[in-house]
């Protein structure tokens, strides 16, 4: 007989991001960003998809199984660590997707993320969303900002998930888990819930509908930090789509209280490092400046308009644009000149910048240089590489990333402001 733990544990030895379980195959492992078939199984009948679901279902979801075709729960032990599971039917059959969760928590540090991110998880109130596509690290990315106030302030802090990912345990502050399904009915329901349960610090796992987004602004208008995320590529598609959720009569109005609570926007993709051992994240860094403000507020204005606010906020602000991010990444040898390409939101523009050649579009690029660090030679390698066949490859092995001391205890951090 199959045992699911038995499937789980080869996988984490195989650091395998996701495991993928289908009638007439074996397990299927994604490994750093590539899936494959695991011989090392049979491959599985129907009465073994059957039985792996008993394993890490109870009957009541079972039954919601049955009734909605489709279950999303946590599963999990100390043998295994934690996984986040989707069953659903397909054709007339089961199958299982899962995903591995982390036992321990890392800092915005160990994720390799922007110092600023850091102070946008220490905002005293205002709306924060992380964005990104499936498997990009949002959910990490807020379990690493919500690990980061547990351990230095004060809080009561809540979280709306579908099902929880990550498990916190109280430090300095307290902390409520709901997952939706067992805790709460909804996202929604949650959230308007959390906000008589006095909340310092509201996480949403995910705004799916208007009326989750309205009661998340309203949320952040009314002085807690609201936490969330949205399945959107970067920040102008950001804006666009929380705008865009309203009907057309309350479109005005919203924009002007986005404007007002919303404090910043990460918006991530995790690329393959050069040395194919691994993903490093690209990010895209938004916080709120009178500038992003004003194109907010101003239907006549392109949320594109970010963009190029983005790029040449880097040193005032330490905001920065997804190609900047990869040009970063690339510049310290960490992700290849053709991958970089590949995930560049605008790839003619960054070949021309890593030529060196000057384009019109040349002034997002300056602010970002003139902050960047010496690079021995970077930059005469990699214009070579790209004239070469119209690219590269990876400018030798990435450097692995230095050892960090063990953190020292921080002192409770008070809010500058009051709450209310």
């Amino acid at each position: 007989m199959v045992t699911i733990d038995d499937i789980l544990r080869h996988a984490i030895d195989r650091e395998a991001s996701d495991i993928h379980l289908k009638v007439g195959a074996p397990p299927f492992l994604r490994r750093f960003g590539h899936l494959g078939p695991e011989d090392a199984f049979p491959a599985l009948a129907e009465d073994d998809i059957r039985d792996v679901i008993r394993q890490i279902t109870d009957e009541k979801q079972r039954e919601r199984l049955d009734n909605d075709r489709q279950l999303d729960l946590g599963y999990g032990n100390d043998a295994v660590g934690r996984f986040r599971v989707s069953v659903y039917h397909q054709r007339g059959e089961l199958r299982v997707a899962m995903r591995s969760i982390p036992k321990n928590i890392r800092s915005l540090d160990q994720l390799q993320l922007p110092k600023i991110v850091e102070t946008l998880a220490k905002e005293s109130r205002g709306l924060i969303l992380v964005t990104g596509t499936t498997g990009s690290g949002k959910s990490t990315t807020l379990a690493s900002m919500i690990d980061l106030l547990n351990q230095t302030e004060a809080l009561h802090m809540i979280t709306v998930e579908d099902p929880i990912e990550y498990l916190h345990d109280d430090k300095l502050s307290i902390i409520s888990q709901r997952e939706v399904g067992v805790d709460v009915t909804s996202f929604g329901a949650g959230l308007k819930g959390a906000l008589r349960q006095d909340p310092d610090v509201i996480l949403v796992g995910e705004m799916r509908d208007l009326e989750t987004i309205e009661t998340a602004i309203m949320s952040a208008e009314t002085g807690h930090l609201v936490m969330s995320t949205l399945h959107t590529l970067d920040a102008p598609e950001t804006v666009t789509r929380v705008i865009q959720a309203f009907p057309d009569h309350q479109r005005e109005q919203i924009r002007i209280v986005l404007s007002s609570v919303l404090k910043g926007i990460i918006s991530q993709r995790l690329v393959p490092k050069a040395d194919g051992n691994g993903l490093v994240p690209a990010v895209e860094i938004m916080v709120s400046t009178g500038l992003v403000r004003d194109i907010i507020k101003d239907p006549q204005r392109s949320p594109r308009e970010i963009t190029d606010a983005l790029a040449k906020g880097h040193v005032s602000y330490g905001t920065q644009t997804f190609d900047q991010s990869l040009m970063a990444l690339f510049r310290k040898n960490l992700i290849t000149y053709d991958e970089a390409l590949r995930q560049a939101t605008n790839p003619d523009d960054f070949a021309l910048q890593v030529s060196g050649i000057s384009s019109t579009s040349n002034a997002r690029w300056d602010d970002f240089d003139s902050a960047a660090e010496p690079r021995s030679g970077i930059g005469e390698n990699a214009a070579a590489s790209a004239e070469a066949a119209g690219g590269g490859n990876a400018f030798g092995q990435p450097r692995p990333p230095a050892e960090r001391p063990a953190a020292k205890p921080a002192a409770v951090m008070p809010r500058l402001v009051k709450r209310f």
